[in-house]
């Protein structure tokens, strides 16, 4: 009697086992095939007509692009998990497997390309600065020397000017976007740099209308891509719902419902594989 038991015990705990292994296998992506239960997406959390977190849930010209290339992937909205990927983070997060895939005004450039592959483009803005609007001594970026820039941790912008335009700008790293704001309108500091996208959300919220303006100097291309990690297939499966977005016109009109209202004016859908220098 005591062997059987113990035996009757054992096959319970093997039973229990089994079932806790099969259900453990698909609680998140399988990276891109769908069907799982979840897919984890990085977007900025921070950025109105981007990637914003609201009371009502996210919202934004990358969340919605995030949202269509799920929905291609196999995911329906609520099978998505919003994860904030700060400018300094994103490396990081795709090399950990803390997301399946970025999708963060995240600009291509060589050095990421180094540690992280990029599907898209998906949108060419250009670099800019965000000034007062009775701001009338920055015209030029060289109007920048001297200037208190403020830019976001990790991200490209503010050393571009530095090296390239205005050597003697002074540089003001601030951890978000938002957080250079209220010196910006207290003249704690002159300019914000970052893409024109990101600046005429900004400027387009309403406590912040008519306060600033954007100086409409396109310093650079930014190559907007979606960042996966490195050798995942899941860049050309991403490519693929790109241009069925593109073909099918969701692509302009999430550039019209998020962006549109600040007057953004922008360059046609990019090519994949087409980066602009």
């Amino acid at each position: 009697m005591k062997l059987r038991k113990v035996t009757a015990a054992s096959a319970t705990v093997l039973a229990l086992a089994l079932t806790a292994t099969a259900c453990g296998g698909d609680d998140s992506g399988d990276g891109g095939s769908g069907g799982g239960k979840k897919i984890t997406i990085g977007i900025k959390f921070d950025q109105p007509g981007l990637g914003q977190k609201t009371p009502n849930g996210y919202e934004g010209f990358d969340v919605d692009v995030a949202t269509y290339v799920a929905k291609k992937l196999g995911y329906a909205e609520d099978q998505i998990e919003w994860k904030e990927s700060k400018s300094a983070d994103r490396e990081t997060m795709l090399q950990r497997g803390d997301v399946d895939f970025i999708v963060a005004t995240y600009s291509i450039t060589p050095k990421r390309q180094a540690k992280v592959d990029f599907a898209g483009p998906y949108l060419l803005a250009h670099q800019d600065v965000l000034l007062r609007a009775d701001d009338d001594k920055i015209k030029s970026p060289e109007d920048l020397n001297n200037a208190k820039l403020c830019s976001v941790t990790g991200s490209t912008s503010a050393q571009n000017v530095k090296d390239k335009l205005a050597p003697k700008a002074q540089l003001q790293p601030y951890p978000t976007y938002s957080a250079c704001l209220p010196g910006l309108q207290n003249g704690a500091i002159d300019a914000l740099t970052t893409d024109d996208s990101i600046l005429a959300g900004y400027a387009a919220q309403s406590q912040f209308k008519g306060k600033f303006k954007l100086g409409g100097f396109k310093m650079t291309n930014e190559n907007y891509g979606i960042g996966v990690k490195k050798g995942s297939d899941l860049k050309d499966k991403i490519n693929k719902a790109l241009e069925e977005m593109v073909a099918d016109k969701s692509w302009q009109k999430a550039v019209d419902d998020n962006l549109g209202p600040a007057g953004y004016k922008n360059e046609p859908a990019p090519k994949i594989g087409d980066i602009k220098s």
